[in-house]
């Protein structure tokens, strides 16, 4: 009888650790956790100063680390609204007079864009990107974006007059652009930027290289 009933307790257990176990697949406890049966108490106080070691040796190799890691990993989860806003403030501030023109071919020509595009000059009216809005109120533009109509891009390049109010010209912008103006498929960012009288504005994916 006796035998029956350790037997039964052992089956039990058994089937208790195996049902933690996988629990512990799906769960992801903010600190590890162990169970813990008579048998293995003589066991425990090794355990931990192993864990204790193993901590402290990934708080070590923390510290001293990885500087250069977490900032290449800030940089490659940089979306592509933000790397190409960098990219016109960087051509905006190495002093050059650059034509709107100028400026869209040399964004459109970024690394991080990798399909076929170019750029193009615009004249005040109706563009690609705004329902039933006439894009007014520059003095010189220029778009950007893929050959195919199907990749949710497009960029602007606006040189605005001297007197010209920037804060109110990207308000009309940003207030009647569609993002889901290509129908089937849908910008996720939508960055506008001035910098003095000239004025960028972008509608893109957060990563172009998702198919």
């Amino acid at each position: 009888m006796k035998k029956l009933v350790i037997a039964a307790l052992t089956m039990t257990l058994v089937f208790s650790l195996t049902a933690c176990g996988g629990n512990k697949e799906n769960d992801t406890p903010s600190e590890p956790t162990s169970v813990e049966s008579s048998a293995d108490t003589e066991s425990t106080d090794a355990t931990e100063s192993t864990d204790v070691a193993d901590t402290e040796t990934e708080n070590t190799d923390t510290e001293s680390g990885d500087t250069a890691t977490d900032s290449e990993s800030d940089v490659s989860a940089e979306t592509a609204g933000a790397i190409m806003l960098n990219a016109f403030k960087e051509l905006m501030a190495d002093g050059t007079d650059y034509t709107s023109l100028e400026l869209a071919e040399k964004l459109v020509a970024n690394p991080i864009i990798q399909f076929m595009g170019g750029a193009m000059p615009v004249e005040p009216g109706f563009q690609s990107g705004f329902d039933n809005y006439e894009v007014t109120g520059f003095e010189e533009g220029a778009m950007f974006g893929p050959m195919m109509g199907s990749i949710p891009f497009v960029g602007y390049v606006f040189k605005l007059p001297a007197d010209a109010d920037a804060d109110a010209f990207m308000t009309g912008l940003k207030d009647n652009a569609n993002m889901r103006w290509q129908i089937c498929v849908e910008a996720e960012e939508m960055i506008a930027e001035a910098d003095g009288n000239t004025v960028f504005f972008l509608m893109t994916k957060k990563n172009l290289n998702e198919e």
